[in-house]
């Protein structure tokens, strides 16, 4: 299918953090998609309401009503693991929020595409305590888009997407190489032209383990930073707005 409006809906991951940075611009994996999508629909027009920062409620609260109200014929919905990160979490409160958006955003036309979060006990060590809820919050996702028929890329099960080549020095999120293999993971699962499943296929030489070195210079460096804005109530997208608000053609 040529899709013709493409609305991603999300936080830091869709908006593209670790794809860029703030001065140059964030380009990411829904960027990289609708430039896929582009390529099939020259007359595709897209918008990326994600902000940095947001649970799962804010974006159901904030970008569902914008994101209808442009019609999409494709949307993506990904975000939980900022709810994930916080001391208080129910999975299925989480998927409460992200089915609401597949009901709303399929019942209004659109396919709906999202993705399972992987195994951030891999990505970062001092992360595995956090296992028990990615895992519980996958599950409630893929029951959900059972539901709904939304379309599921399911990374998870590939131990390939924890590859420290595919992560910012943050590891909370992808850097371009991992934004362009999410977007190559999504075109497949949509079935675009050209593309297979080499996403989740390892690397052909290991990645340099972790030191101790490298392990307190990431404690200094994001997660000490990381916690201090939590203990203040602030969020990385206070004050922020989407940076594509409106359906538009690519460049």
């Amino acid at each position: 299918m040529a899709y013709s409006r493409f609305v991603a809906l999300g936080d830091s991951q869709t908006e593209g953090i670790g794809d860029g940075d703030d001065v140059t611009g964030h380009r990411g994996w829904a960027d990289r998609l609708a430039e896929r999508l582009a390529t099939l629909n020259p007359g595709l027009t897209y918008a990326n309401l994600a902000v940095r920062g947001k649970l799962a409620s804010d974006v159901h609260g904030e970008q569902l009503a914008p994101a209808v109200a442009l019609r999409p014929d494709l949307a993506s919905v990904v975000a939980g693991m900022n709810d994930i990160l916080r001391p208080k979490f129910s999975a299925p409160e989480v998927v409460g929020h992200l089915e609401a958006m597949f009901r709303a955003l399929t019942e209004a036309g659109a396919h709906v595409v999202t993705v399972t979060f992987p195994d951030i006990g891999a990505v970062t060590p001092l992360a595995r305590p956090l296992r028990p809820r990615v895992l519980a919050l996958n599950a409630e996702i893929r029951a959900a888009a059972a539901r709904h028929g939304v379309t599921v890329v399911d990374t998870h099960p590939y131990p390939a997407v924890c590859d420290a080549r595919l992560w910012s020095p943050d590891r909370l999120h992808a850097n371009a190489l991992g934004h362009a293999l999410i977007a190559d993971a999504v075109a497949h699962a949509l079935g675009l032209p050209d593309t297979d499943d080499n996403w989740h296929r390892p690397f052909p030489d290991a990645a340099a383990r972790a030191t101790a070195l490298t392990e307190a210079r990431w404690l200094a460096g994001f997660l000490a930073p990381w916690l201090l804005r939590r203990l203040r109530g602030r969020s990385s997208g206070d004050g922020r707005t989407a940076k594509r608000p409106d359906l538009l053609p690519l460049a």
